[in-house]
């Protein structure tokens, strides 16, 4: 304690001080991070990848969750962004809405937000999440609405669904909390030994046996990272069973990739130690041992 200053002096001064701190932090995470987008650029390794599609781009974006609580402008200023790169293909990994407390959807939001909505040269597509099934998860109206919108603007929904592209074949899974999860289905529909990329938007899927032999990438969202979470710890709240599948690249042991993107909205503005992403792939023939590089341009 520094001489001449009584012991209540220091202990206002201290409690003043934590008090400052925390208000520092609780408005960084307010009103900062939520906003501080992470462009995580890495490469996709894809057996069998055609030599066309060596070195394109495909961009995932995830859990944009329009409404009341993600900023339009946000939103519309990052797709700009992403359609200035030119990628090749995009892909968005579900949750493109956040309902109301009562079930409805903020159309106009939607409308105005998703005629923004980047494009791929070669493709854009994209799968639904638990979110675009309404405020319970099980609403198909809401559901339908949500994909009309989204096929309306360009986005290829895969509703259990495969297309191929190029050479690269593409499987969309409907969301694992949805009355409409595709099971084994398309896997067992699918010719696994092409060069294939799943999207899912729940990374929990990764654990089922539905996978049939499958070897190639999963692309999933979901768990925003768990938004807040003290250095070097996990998470302390995750929406998932597998507390492994935080975010980013998972390697599973039949020799499948998860890949966990953490998404670019909120469904609270709150985020901590855990910011917000755009995930840049290049796609890439060869498996490579190089570190993920992260950047964030201005």
């Amino acid at each position: 304690m520094t001489t001449g200053m009584s012991r209540r002096t220091w202990l206002k001064r201290s409690a003043a001080a934590i008090a400052a701190g925390a208000a520092g932090i609780g408005l960084y995470s307010r009103s900062f991070e939520p906003h501080w987008v992470e462009v995580v650029r890495r490469t996709l390794p894809i057996e069998g990848l055609p030599a066309s599609l060596e070195g394109k781009t495909l961009v995932q974006i995830s859990d944009i969750h329009i409404g009341d609580r993600v900023s339009e402008t946000f939103l519309i200023d990052w797709f700009q962004r992403v359609t200035q790169w030119q990628p090749e293909f995009v892909v968005m990994t579900g949750d493109v809405v956040s309902t109301r407390e009562d079930n409805s959807l903020p159309l106009n939001a939607m409308r105005r937000v998703l005629k923004h909505f980047p494009q791929g040269t070669l493709g854009t597509l994209g799968v639904l999440g638990n979110h675009d099934y309404g405020k319970f998860w099980t609403d198909n109206h809401v559901a339908n609405v949500v994909a009309g919108m989204a096929t309306d603007v360009g986005i290829q929904l895969l509703r259990n669904a495969r297309c191929e592209i190029a050479g690269l074949q593409i499987v969309g899974f409907d969301d694992l909390w949805s009355p409409n999860f595709g099971h084994q289905k398309v896997i067992a529909e699918t010719d696994i030994t092409r060069p294939t990329i799943t999207l899912c938007h729940n990374p929990d899927a990764a654990d089922l046996p539905i996978w049939g032999g499958y070897r190639g990438w999963i692309l999933s969202g979901h768990t925003h990272g768990g938004q807040c979470k003290a250095p070097f710890l996990r998470p302390p709240l995750l929406p998932v069973k597998n507390r492994n599948y935080a975010a980013g690249e998972i390697a599973l042991a039949d020799g499948r990739h998860l890949y966990v993107n953490r998404a670019l909205g909120h469904s609270l503005q709150i985020r901590f130690n855990v910011r917000p992403e755009i995930t840049v792939f290049q796609l890439n023939r060869e498996h490579t041992d190089q570190p993920a590089q992260n950047s964030t341009p201005g």
